[in-house]
C-alpha cells in the first residue's frame, strides 16, 4: 500500500523554529515530526511513500533521500505554487499506482493510530473515503465531522466557533482514499478536501466514513502543542517506542552521552548523542536536550527543549524554554517561560529573557540585558488577537503603545497600499494614548489615516462607509472594567471585520512579517474633525419623515451617558423639533466605565425622571451609541426584548406595499418575535448572538430589520450598521404616522415567558458536551445557528450556548408560564453537570 505524506507545511505559528526548516522538520526529541510518521508507516507495513513539499522542499529531500536509511522508498512531489491539500495530492498523481486505497497522512502531527485498522474498516464499509476522527477538549482550530452509528458522515463544520460545536470529534488530516475520488481534482488547481473536495462528494452521495481512533494525536501547530507533544512523547503517551536507551528513572540516552556524577536528572527527559551534563546540574523533565549540547556546571533546567549543538553557560537556568540550534547561552543567563530562543543566537552573561519572548535567529543579547519584547518587532505570545470585543486587554499590560503599533502595522499590512483607514476613539486617556499609537504604525505599512478624533462609534463606522475608507479602527476604554482596552477594527462597509479577515492580522502579527514601506510610500495623517458629524446627520435627517415628527412635538428625557452622542443627538433631537429633558450630557472620560449597580440606579433614575416631566419616552444611550434602554411615557422601563418587539411591531404596521418582509433578530430571543411577524406576513430569520452577524444578516437587501433583543438595532433605511441614535429617531417617526404611544404598543405584544442560566465547564469539557447533547436530543434540535435549539413542548424551547471566551454554558428557555421557563432551564443546568462530570 502507498502513502501520501502531507508536507509543504510553512509553520508560521511556530516561528522563529520554522524559520530555517520547513514545519515537518522541527524536531520532537529523537528525530523531526515528520520521521515519527515515517516509523509509523513503516511499523504498518507501509513502505512506499510518496511527499508533497512546497515550502524549503530540499530540506526535507536532503535528510530523507531516497527513503532507504529510514527503511522506506521515498518519491517527492513539489508544487511550484500553493495547490491546496487536495491539489497537491492531485499533483503527485503520476507517484501513484492507482491499483487500490492509499493513504493521507500529515507530516506535521505526531500520532501513532492503527493504521492497519483504518485501513481494514475502509475496505470492509466500501468507503469512497474514509476521514479518521479525533475526540478533542477544544475543537475550535479543527474540522469538526459527524457520523451516525455506522460511521457514515453526516456533516462537516470548519474551524466552528463555540456556538457552532454540535461535537468533540474533527478531523486529523489522515484519509484512507480510493483512487477513483481523484478524478474529482482538477489539475492545477488549488483544491482543498475539506472547503471543496468531500462537499463535492457529499453533496453527490458518494460513501464517506469517519473512523473515530483511538490511541494520540497532537496537530502541532504552535509553540505550546510543539513543548506539549514533546512532552507526552517523553512521558511514554505515545506508542512510537523508547527515543533511546533507558538507563533508569525515565532517562533515555543515545550514544556518547556523559553525565556527571553529581548531577541530579528528574525524568523524563532524553539526551542525544554526544550529549555533556557537567557537574552539579539539575534537570526537570520533561526535558529534551538534542545532539552534541553541552550543559555546563550549575545549570538548572525546567521542562525544556534544547536543540543540537546548543552550549548552556555555568549557572544558566531554563525554566520551559525552548532553545534553538547552535544557540550560546552564556553564565549566569536566564530564559523564562514561554520563552523561545531562535538558531545561532547568542545570550550573554547574566542576560534575562523574560517570560514569551521570542528572539528571531542570529540575535544577539548584551550581557546584563533584560528583554521583555521580542526580536525583531516582537509581539507578546497570545493564543489569538480577537475576541468577542475585537483585540483587548489591560491598558499598559497586555495593550502597551509598542502592542497597539504594531497591530496596526498588521493590520495595515492586509490591505493595498494607498489605503485609507479611518480611526476613533473616546474621551478616555487611555484609547488616546493606544489610539496615537496606532496611527504611527499603520502609515508604515502605506496606509493613509484619517483621525475622527472622537465620535460616537455609529458615526464612525456610517463615515468609513460613506467615505470610501478601506477599513476603520475604533478604541474604547471597556464599559465593563476601566482597566481594560477594547480595540475594535472595521471593514470598508463599517462592519467588524470577518473571522478570515481577523486570521490574515492574526497570521502577520504572530509571524512578525510586517509591511515595511518605503519613505515616499510612507501613508498620510490627515485630521477630518467635525466632517464624519455633518455627514451622518446629513444622512440621518433625510431617511425620515421630519415634517411629521416635527408636527407631533414630542418630549422626551434622554441619558447621553455623559459620552460622545452628545456631540450629534442634541443637535438632531433639535432639528426634529423636540423637547429634551437632557441627562448627563457633558462628556466625562471618568464615565466612560461604569459599575452595573451605577449603571441601575442611572436607568431607574431616568424612569422617575420621565413619569416626573410626562415625557413621551425616555432612553439612555451606551457610551458607544451602539445600544439604547427605553422607558415608555408612564415611566416603566422595558426589557430589551420588548423594546425591541415594540419596535418590530410599529415597524410592520408601517408596510402597507403587501411585499414580504424579513426580520433578523438573535437566536436567543424568544418566538414572540416570529408570532408578531406572522401577523403581518413577515418571516423571522435568526442568527448567531453576536452584532457582527446581526450586521451579516442585513448585508442583503430583502432584510428590513435587524434586532438583538438586547438594546441593538439595525434599520436598513439609513444604514446596515448598529446605531443606538437612529431608532430613537425611527420610533418618533412611528409613533407620529401611527398617532399612537409607546405605553400601548407595548401593553398590546404578545405575552412570553423566559428565563436564563449559566453553567460553568472546563474548557476541555466544552466540546464532549455538545457531543452528548446532539446525541440525545438528535430528535428534538430544531435549529442550529448558534448552540442548539430544543423543542420539548408547543411552548417549550431551550438553546444552549457554549460561550465563546468564557468557560460556561448559557441557557435560554420559553415556557408557558415564568415558572415553567425556569424549571425547564434547571432542568439543562443539572443536565449540564451531569454531562459534564
Amino acid at each position: 500500500m502507498q502513502a501520501v505524506v502531507m508536507a509543504g507545511g510553512e509553520g508560521s505559528r511556530l516561528r522563529p523554529l520554522t524559520i530555517n526548516r520547513p514545519k515537518p522538520m522541527v524536531p520532537i526529541a529523537n528525530r523531526p515530526v515528520m520521521g515519527h510518521i515515517i516509523e509509523l508507516l513503516k511499523r504498518h507495513n507501509i513502505t512506499d511513500v510518496v511527499a508533497t513539499l512546497q515550502y524549503r522542499a530540499d530540506d526535507i529531500e536532503k535528510f530523507f533521500g531516497d527513503g532507504s536509511n529510514a527503511g522506506v522508498t521515498m518519491n517527492y512531489s513539489v508544487e511550484p505554487r500553493p495547490l491546496g491539500t487536495a491539489g497537491s495530492v492531485k499533483f503527485a498523481d503520476k507517484y501513484l499506482t492507482r491499483d487500490e486505497p492509499f493513504l493521507i497522512i500529515s507530516g506535521d502531527a505526531l500520532t501513532d493510530f492503527n493504521l492497519t485498522e483504518i485501513v481494514d474498516f475502509h475496505k470492509r464499509v466500501g468507503a469512497a473515503v474514509t476521514i479518521t476522527l479525533y475526540r478533542v477538549p477544544t475543537p475550535l482550530e479543527y474540522g469538526v465531522i459527524i457520523v451516525d452509528d455506522a460511521g457514515r458522515i453526516e456533516r462537516f463544520l470548519e474551524k466552528p466557533s463555540w456556538g457552532e460545536v454540535i461535537s468533540d470529534t474533527v478531523n486529523t488530516g489522515i484519509y484512507v482514499i480510493s483512487p477513483e475520488v481523484l478524478d474529482d481534482i482538477e489539475p492545477g488547481t488549488p483544491f482543498d478536501f475539506s472547503k471543496d473536495l468531500f462537499p463535492l462528494l457529499m453533496k453527490r452521495g458518494a460513501p464517506l466514513f469517519g473512523f473515530v481512533a483511538n490511541g494520540y494525536w497532537c496537530d502541532v501547530g504552535n509553540i505550546a502543542e510543539y513543548m506539549r507533544a514533546t512532552g507526552d512523547l517523553l512521558s511514554g503517551k505515545v506508542n512510537l517506542g523508547e527515543t533511546g536507551q533507558h538507563i533508569g528513572g525515565g532517562i533515555y540516552v543515545e550514544d556518547d552521552v556523559d553525565i556527571a556524577p553529581d548531577a541530579q536528572l528528574f525524568g523524563p527527559i532524553y539526551l542525544g548523542t554526544g550529549v555533556r551534563i557537567k557537574g552539579g546540574v539539575v534537570i526537570h523533565g520533561p526535558t529534551a536536550i538534542r545532539p552534541f549540547t553541552i550543559v555546563d556546571n550549575r545549570v538548572h533546567i525546567d521542562r525544556s527543549i534544547v536543540w543540537r549543538n546548543s552550549y548552556i553557560g555555568e549557572g544558566a537556568d531554563l525554566r520551559g524554554a525552548i532553545i534553538g540550534r547552535r544557540c550560546s547561552l552564556k553564565s549566569k543567563s536566564v530564559v523564562f517561560e514561554g520563552a523561545v530562543i531562535g538558531d545561532e543566537c547568542t545570550v550573554g552573561e547574566g542576560a534575562v529573557i523574560h517570560p514569551n519572548v521570542k528572539l528571531w535567529p542570529n540575535k544577539e543579547v548584551e550581557a546584563g540585558a533584560t528583554v521583555k519584547s521580542s526580536l525583531i518587532w516582537g509581539a507578546q505570545a497570545r493564543r489569538s488577537l480577537f475576541g468577542r470585543y475585537g483585540v483587548t486587554g489591560l491598558v499598559n499590560v497586555d495593550l502597551t503603545p509598542e502592542f497597539a503599533a504594531r497591530l496596526s502595522t498588521a493590520f495595515g499590512a492586509t490591505l493595498p497600499k494607498g489605503s485609507v483607514v479611518t480611526i476613533n476613539r473616546d474621551p478616555h486617556r487611555a484609547p488616546r494614548m493606544i489610539k496615537r499609537a496606532m496611527v504611527s504604525g499603520l502609515p508604515s505599512a502605506g496606509v493613509s489615516v484619517q483621525d475622527l478624533e472622537s465620535v460616537p462609534v455609529p458615526v464612525a463606522r456610517y463615515y468609513t462607509a460613506v467615505s470610501g475608507a478601506t477599513g476603520g479602527v475604533h478604541v474604547r476604554l471597556s464599559p465593563y472594567d476601566q482597566r481594560v482596552v477594547d480595540i475594535r477594527l472595521f471593514d470598508k462597509a463599517g462592519q467588524n471585520l470577518s473571522k478570515a479577515s481577523e486570521r490574515s492580522i492574526e497570521n502577520i502579527f504572530f509571524r512578525e512579517d510586517f509591511r515595511r514601506v518605503s519613505f515616499d510610500d510612507l501613508g498620510q495623517i490627515e485630521e477630518v474633525a467635525g466632517l464624519p458629524e455633518r455627514r451622518y446627520i446629513e444622512g440621518f435627517l433625510n431617511a425620515l419623515n421630519v415634517k411629521a415628527i416635527r408636527a407631533a412635538h414630542f418630549s422626551l428625557v434622554v441619558d447621553y451617558a455623559s459620552a460622545p452622542t452628545s456631540l450629534v443627538l442634541p443637535t438632531i433631537l433639535g432639528e426634529l423639533g423636540c423637547t429634551v429633558v437632557a441627562l448627563n450630557e457633558r462628556m466625562d472620560e471618568t464615565k466612560m466605565a461604569v459599575p452595573s449597580d451605577l449603571f441601575q440606579r442611572g436607568i431607574d433614575q431616568l424612569a422617575a425622571i420621565t413619569a416626573a416631566v410626562k415625557a413621551d419616552l425616555g432612553v439612555r444611550l451606551d457610551v458607544s451609541g451602539e445600544r439604547v434602554w427605553w422607558v415608555d411615557g408612564k415611566g416603566q422601563k422595558l426589557s430589551g426584548t420588548t423594546a425591541a418587539a415594540a419596535f418590530l411591531e410599529l415597524a410592520l404596521r408601517a408596510q402597507t406595499d403587501g411585499a414580504t418582509r424579513t426580520i433578523a433578530v438573535m437566536a436567543n430571543q424568544p418566538q414572540l418575535f416570529d408570532e408578531i411577524a406572522a401577523r403581518y406576513g413577515a418571516q423571522v430569520r435568526r442568527t448567531k448572538i453576536d452584532p457582527q452577524a446581526l450586521m451579516a444578516a442585513v448585508a442583503g437587501d430583502d432584510t428590513m430589520l435587524a434586532l438583538s433583543g438586547a438594546g441593538e438595532f439595525i434599520v436598513p433605511s439609513f444604514h446596515r450598521l448598529i446605531d443606538a441614535m437612529f431608532p430613537v429617531a425611527k420610533m418618533l417617526e412611528f409613533l407620529a404616522l401611527q398617532q399612537t404611544t409607546l405605553v400601548d404598543v407595548a401593553a398590546a405584544l404578545p405575552a412570553y415567558h423566559v428565563a436564563q442560566r449559566q453553567v460553568p465547564c472546563a474548557w476541555d469539557q466544552k466540546g464532549t458536551v455538545m457531543r452528548l447533547l446532539n446525541e440525545q436530543y438528535k430528535d428534538s434540535i430544531v435549529e442550529q445557528v448558534d448552540g442548539i435549539r430544543i423543542r420539548s413542548g408547543e411552548r417549550e424551547l431551550a438553546l444552549i450556548v457554549p460561550a465563546a471566551d468564557e468557560p460556561v454554558f448559557y441557557i435560554y428557555t420559553e415556557g408557558a408560564t415564568d415558572e415553567a421557563a425556569g424549571t425547564l432551564a434547571d432542568r439543562y443546568v443539572r443536565l449540564i453537570e451531569g454531562l459534564r462530570a
